[in-house]
Parts: C-alpha cells; structure tokens; sequence
C-alpha cells in the first residue's frame, strides 16, 4: 500500500494524460520513503509482522518493555519461555492512544518478561509495526504534494525560492519542500 496513489497526484496536478503514469507511481514511492526517513515512522500496516527482542537492560526494565518501532495493534505476544502473555496480562504505553512505545505487564498477574535459554530475541511481538494501520489524511496530503513536486522538478526548474531582488539576493533551500515539512513536524518521531 501507499500513502497515496498516482490518481491523486494526477488530480492534483490537473494532469489527465497517462503518458508519465509509470513515472508518477515511482515518485509516489519515493515520496514515501521520504515521508518515513524524514519522520523516522512507518504511517501504514497492512499486515502483521513478528519484531523480536531481548530480554535485557535496556530493552526490559522491570515489567517494561520498550519498543524499537511504532506499534499499532498487538496480534500476540510470545515471552522468553514460550508462554503467551494474555492481553489481560499486560497494558500498552500509551494506554488507550496507538502508536505505542512500551508494554508493561501488570503485577497483579504475576508475569515477568522471561529470557528462557537466551536473553537475546527471546520475547516476540506480532502485530501492525507502524504509527497507524493506514495513513492519514495529513500523511496522505504530504506524500501527494511531495510526489507532486518531485514530478514537477522533472521539466523545469521548480525551487522553493526566495528572493530579495533590492538586495541581489535569491535563496534556493535544497531538499523537501517547506509546507511539506510543516505538514510532518508534529510525526517526527523523538528518541
């Protein structure tokens, strides 16, 4: 899947010819691995996946266990023993908002993450590892005007300008258009 398909960027656009339908397809997914680069995120999951972890400093402390990824929806989880921790068992971090960063075991249930013979990738996690199952309407906006504006890079000099032509002056930011970042600064992903 895409945060947006070539259709939308031909709208937005005004383009209505399929000539260049190929080459927008690829700016789409370019402008995806951008979104997800500069952000440090995943927007989307479709499908789950098994990410793995040790149980050890610093990925566990105590009953927490910290996540490398976003996590959106949690399929299972296998501890170190082979047991699987029950979703009554366990809370999520944040408790009732995806994407989550950490799962603490409740104490009243007496589970502790276990390492079994090995501490390394003893714990399993399946479920959708991204900030959300499908991309928003604000991630889907920024991959349109991203892809839109690698398209139109192609035939002519398109730049975010500035100019201050009383001062001789004419600045060229390199690099991702500004109201696409704007769009994105509040999916930056802090470590």
């Amino acid at each position: 899947m895409a945060y947006t398909t070539a259709t939308a960027v031909k709208a937005y656009l005004g383009e209505t010819g399929t000539d260049d339908d190929a080459l927008i397809e690829t700016l789409v997914g370019a402008a995806q691995a951008w979104i997800d680069n500069h952000t440090g995120r995943t927007f989307e999951a479709s499908a789950d996946a098994t990410r793995y972890f040790d149980c050890a400093s610093p990925t566990v402390d105590g009953r927490r266990l910290y996540l490398d990824r976003d996590l959106c929806a949690i399929t299972s989880i296998t501890n170190g023993d082979g047991a699987e921790v029950a979703a009554t068992e366990y809370v999520t971090q944040p408790r009732n908002d995806a994407p989550y960063y950490a799962i603490d075991l409740l104490g009243s249930k007496g589970v502790v993450w276990r390492a079994g013979d090995d501490a390394e990738n003893a714990i399993a996690i399946v479920g959708k590892w991204a900030y959300s199952a499908s991309a928003s309407t604000v991630i889907e906006q920024a991959c349109t005007r991203l892809a839109a504006y690698l398209y139109r890079q192609k035939d002519a000099n398109v730049f975010d300008t500035t100019a201050f032509p009383e001062a001789g002056v004419i600045t060229v930011p390199q690099g991702m258009p500004r109201d696409v970042r704007l769009m994105l600064a509040p999916y930056v992903r802090r470590h």
